[in-house]
Parts: C-alpha cells; structure tokens; sequence
C-alpha cells in the first residue's frame, strides 16, 4: 500500500493551481491525481467517481471536494497508516456518525453525542468553524456513514457507488451502506484536518435521492454502531423532519410512502392528525 490516488469530480475543466499546489506540499507519499471534468454535468457523482475508480492504479482511493484546504502535512502517510494498522476497515473520513436510522435522513441528523467531526467548515456567516468532537482519548471513532468532503476506500474490498443512483445527493451515504453491508468498517480521523469552503444544502433533489436510496438500502438499515443506541424517537423524528421537507418541495408522494412507515412504527402520534390536516388545506 504505498500509492494513493486522488479522485477529484471537478465543476470546472481543472482544479485550481492553488489547489493543486496544496495537494502536491502536504500529500508526503507516491500519489496520482485523478480529475473528472464535470464542467458540463455530462456524469453524476456516482457516474464520475466509479470513472475515477476505474482509471485508479493506487490500493488507497481518495476522493474530495474541489474547494477545500488541506492543513496536515504529510496526511497520505497518515492513511497508509491507517489503514496498514486496521485491516478490517474499508473507509474512512473525516466527519460522520455512529448512528443512521432506517428513516430518511442527512447523516447529521442525530444525537450531537453520536456525531465524529474532525474539520474547518466555512457556512454563510463568513467565520469558518473548527470542529473536533466524538474521539474521546483516541485518533479514530468508528461510525456507521461518513461525511463526502473527503473519503478515503480501500480499492481491495471492491466496492463501487450505485450508479442507479442520479446527480449529486448521498454518494456518501451510498459508499458508507455498501462498506457495512459488506462487513467493513468505518472511520472518523482526527490526524487529518481539512478546510471546506461550501457547505451543503437539502433541496427537492436531495429529498427525491434520499427516497431512492433508502428504499434501495432498507434491508441494510439501520445501522448502529453500539447496539441499543438507536432508538424509536430517533426514526420518529427523522421521519417527521424529511416529510417536513417532502411538503416544502411538493413531494407529497414520497410524503405519503415515508408517512405509511411511520404509521406502523407508532400508530398514536400527534403528528399523523397534524399531517392530514395539513395535506387536506393543500388540496383544497
């Protein structure tokens, strides 16, 4: 394991030089750079990084983000390390959680005490945050899914993201389920510090893609990894906050099927008259 290859899904033609100068200073191992050109939408993420994938020599497969910083030195050493060091982990980042409920959701959406973070994130304010919760007393947390600013797979365990899955939604989500559903673990790193620029945002196509995926993994789902950590308030509220965006986008189908599951998970729920009040006002 002594090459690592860094998939990029670019917006743009190229990477910056800034950038690529950034990656070339800290990397600190044999490594090939690898850049999808995305200028003009012609792949989804799925689509660019199996690409990415298949034109891989390296056993570490490292994808990013076009617009972060990375501020340790010598952090592909660091994930050789790793992974050298823990034989049965096949991905790794640098944000994720411990917990994911079977419910539709952000990985995010949990118990702050279930969350590992690790990074600089920049949001609307203009004051970037620096975040390092979840590790306790060691360098690395398992988690259950992972953040997909940056990830980092084992080319070995042969996984690759579902290309029936469409746009730019849950690559992360799809990659963390596929390393479970095979056996492996995940990681959360505190050695590796990056800077993000942007920040996410959940609109109509992260709501349609969240729907797909869940349905495609929910023999997968949930997924914890202490047992008993998830509980029913968990799904319940997550149910309730992705039909919540459901009805900000008009997606009163999916509403719908998510609602039946949440029906027979807790029949007597406040939320249920709520909701058909609601869908009846809209209607009419």
């Amino acid at each position: 394991m002594n090459k690592i290859s860094i998939i990029i899904c670019s917006r743009t033609k190229t990477i910056t030089p800034v950038f690529l100068k950034n990656i070339e200073n800290t990397v600190g191992v044999n490594y090939e750079l690898i850049v999808i050109d995305n200028s003009e939408n012609n792949y989804s993420i799925f689509e660019a990084y199996n690409l990415g994938i298949k034109k891989s020599e390296g056993e570490l497969l490292c994808f990013m983000h076009d617009d972060v910083l990375l501020h340790t030195n010598n952090w592909g050493t660091i994930l050789i390390d790793i992974f050298n060091n823990n034989k049965n982990v096949g991905l790794l980042g640098v944000a994720g959680a411990k917990v994911k409920t079977k419910m539709p959701s952000p990985w995010w959406n949990c118990h702050y005490n279930q969350q590992v973070i690790n990074i600089i994130q920049h949001n609307g304010s203009g004051v970037p945050k620096n975040t390092e919760d979840g590790f306790g007393e060691n360098s690395e947390s398992e988690v259950v899914v992972i953040d997909g600013v940056f990830m980092v797979l084992k080319k070995s365990i042969d996984i690759m993201f579902n290309e029936n899955m469409k746009g730019y939604h849950n690559y992360d989500l799809n990659i963390s389920f596929e390393c479970k559903k095979k056996g492996y673990q995940v990681l959360v790193t505190n050695q590796i510090l990056i800077e993000h620029f942007s920040s996410g945002s959940l609109n109509k196509d992260w709501v349609e893609s969240s729907h797909k995926l869940h349905n495609i993994y929910k023999s997968v789902l949930p997924l914890q990894v202490e047992l008993n950590s998830l509980k029913k308030g968990d799904e319940i509220r997550n149910a309730v906050s992705y039909m919540e965006q459901c009805l900000t986008f008009n997606k009163h189908k999916i509403c719908n099927a998510v609602w039946k599951n949440l029906f027979l998970l807790h029949p007597i729920l406040s939320y249920h008259f709520k909701l058909w009040k609601r869908l009846k006002e809209m209607r009419s």
